[in-house]
């Protein structure tokens, strides 16, 4: 996460950078993967009165932009309020990507898809047979080749060490073997 900070017409004191990089990491305790965050601090003075603006642009990875400016007497309290605030909408977003509901969706979506498919399989019963892979284990092509040799199949479907669903077939060729 690159952090900055910047001073408008005030002095940026250690005291100050600390208190901001301090508050910034309150933001790591959601798990987004925030890319940047910038920091701008300016004193206005209306009217004889002293007034400091904060503000946070932050740049969240698959999310908009978020701007919080807050305005107030004293500096410390402007930045709590301003981190309190972010605070909301990147706990919102955390809850929201992470919450029972998403997950729930995506269940509902997936049976959804198995039923379509289980409608589109009926359509054509006649002509493919659906055929469970016999064994999910990963085995080394050696040995797919020796079982393919051994059995009248013309193809293998297996998982290869490296974790790929490979086909192994016999090919038009007397005793070549095909290999995707």
């Amino acid at each position: 996460m690159n952090t900055s900070i910047v001073g408008r017409h005030i002095d940026l004191t250690d005291a100050i950078k600390e208190y901001i990089n301090s508050s910034i990491e309150a933001f790591k305790k959601y798990n987004l993967d925030i890319i940047s965050v910038n920091s701008i601090i300016s004193q206005d003075e209306k009217h004889g009165k002293k007034a400091f603006s904060f503000e946070f642009t932050l740049n969240v990875a698959h999310l908009d932009t978020i701007v919080v400016k807050q305005k107030d007497k004293d500096l410390y309290s402007a930045i709590d309020i301003a981190v309190d605030r972010v605070c909301k909408v990147l706990r919102r977003h955390h809850d929201k990507i992470s919450g029972h509901k998403a997950t729930k969706l995506t269940e509902v979506v997936a049976a959804e898809v198995e039923d379509q498919i289980a409608l589109e399989l009926e359509k054509f019963e006649e002509e493919i047979t659906p055929v469970r892979l016999s064994s999910y284990k990963p085995i080394d092509i050696e040995e797919a080749l020796e079982e393919l040799k051994a059995s009248d199949a013309v193809f293998k479907v297996f998982y290869d060490k490296d974790d790929n669903m490979r086909v192994l077939y016999k090919s038009s060729i007397e005793g070549k073997f095909g290999l995707y």
